[in-house]
């Protein structure tokens, strides 16, 4: 059966839904096969011509239970499940049906402290640092920031995902044909290290 990847949190704008189509995107560079599935209602579906994963509008708890069905038939797959923001029951249901569950957070101290609940509300999830700062300053800042709120969580903390403008043509309705190389480094280095927390063999990105 499928894999199923959730992307979840109480916090709403910290990229959920950016992060769950790079991390198709990525996989579907390292040569996986993946679905990124919609429950957001706030969203509309995206059409998968051009990407490298199919996508699923999952916005309704029929459609959800069909599509974890569906996944459920489906060897080598992954399923990267857009949670949405502030929908604290769906985040519960989905951490049930998660092989692996990421928590994303931007480097502000609310989205910390709101992480810090999440970690213990979900006690085998990831966290993941979202749009972090790449200017040198700002990052170091924001660095210290984390180590000082979520001192205590070091070992559930993943390599930070950093801010890159280009990440909204994955939002798009139809992508690009040919998307920015730093884009798609960016993703192959997202699905790297989620793949190697569920241990599916994988040659290791090189950037381009």
């Amino acid at each position: 059966m499928a894999e199923i990847i959730c992307i979840i949190g109480n916090k709403g704008g910290t990229g959920k839904t950016t992060l769950s189509h790079m991390l198709c995107q990525g996989m579907g560079l390292l040569g996986s096969r993946s679905v990124c599935v919609l429950t957001d209602t706030h969203r509309d579906p995206l059409i998968p011509e051009g990407r490298r994963y199919l996508t699923a509008d999952a916005r309704s708890p029929e459609a959800l239970r069909k599509v974890a069905e569906k996944l459920s038939t489906l060897a080598a797959w992954k399923g990267v499940i857009d949670g949405g923001g502030n929908r604290a029951e769906m985040d519960k249901k989905l951490y049930g049906l998660a092989n692996l569950v990421l928590l994303p957070f931007r480097d502000s101290h609310e989205d910390m402290r709101t992480v810090i609940r999440d970690l213990e509300t979900f006690p085998n999830a990831w966290a993941l640092p979202s749009q972090w700062p790449t200017n040198p300053w700002q990052q170091e800042a924001a660095d210290k920031a984390l180590m000082q709120v979520l001192s205590g969580y070091e070992q559930r903390i993943l390599e930070p995902v950093f801010a890159l403008s280009s990440t909204k043509l994955l939002l798009q309705k139809q992508i690009p044909s040919q998307l920015p190389t730093p884009l798609s480094n960016a993703c192959r280095r997202l699905a790297h290290q989620v793949m190697g927390l569920l241990r599916i063999p994988h040659e290791a990105p090189t950037d381009e």
